[in-house]
């Protein structure tokens, strides 16, 4: 829960000072500007188990209509107003479960999902980074990151990680994370035999 406090604080660092143009440029998340991914997190930080029980069965077991339904909920008038919503949040401990690894991935995946395109370079800690690699390469939950990963051998250069058997895919933490949680714009940072079956499986018509 330290990490995600930690990664939650650089996130909102780093949004400090976004113009207009910034807060509405697409991300890494394809669905959603940056402004949109703010309130997504906010809304992460915001349902505990019980509240998200009532909205995803209000919202008929369907992920995505729940998302869009608890973003709106935590979207500010202004791009200002959801980054103070946002920022009224970094120390919060609630979360939709317990599966804490997924929910600092959420912080991790999403805070890159709005830098990358961008092009601010900050990067999370290895110490954020491992676990979530970790619980991503073992499970599908909010990524399928096990799906994703099966058969191969991923391997950081710079962080204590190493999970699988199989072709080898190895580069830096983060890229593994976010190829994990199936951001293709990662996969040109990884090496190894591994690295064509993950871009066919991530993103089957342009590996052809």
């Amino acid at each position: 829960m330290a990490s995600i406090h930690a990664e939650r604080a650089a996130l909102a660092a780093d949004l400090t000072g976004l113009d207009a143009a910034q807060w509405h440029h697409a991300t890494l998340c394809a669905e959603w500007d940056v402004e949109q991914v703010v309130a997504h997190l906010t809304a992460v930080a915001s349902v505990g188990r019980w509240r998200w029980i009532r909205s995803i069965v209000g919202a008929r077991f369907r992920p995505d209509v729940h998302n869009r339904r608890r973003l709106a909920e935590h979207l500010g008038a202004t791009p200002e107003e959801t980054l103070d919503r946002f920022q009224r949040v970094i120390t919060s401990t609630v979360t939709p479960s317990g599966h804490i690894p997924a929910y600092l991935g959420e912080v991790v995946v999403h805070a890159q999902d709005i830098r990358h395109p961008l092009g601010l370079t900050a990067t999370p800690s290895a110490d954020a980074l491992v676990p979530v690699a970790e619980f991503y390469a073992r499970r599908d939950f909010t990524v399928a990151g096990r799906t994703h990963s099966a058969g191969l051998h991923l391997r950081a250069d710079d962080a204590p990680f190493s999970v699988g058997d199989g072709a080898t895919v190895t580069g830096p933490i983060l890229a593994l994370v976010m190829v994990l949680a199936g951001r293709t714009a990662y996969l040109d940072e990884l090496d190894g035999v591994g690295v064509e079956v993950l871009r066919q499986r991530l993103d089957p018509v342009a590996a052809v």
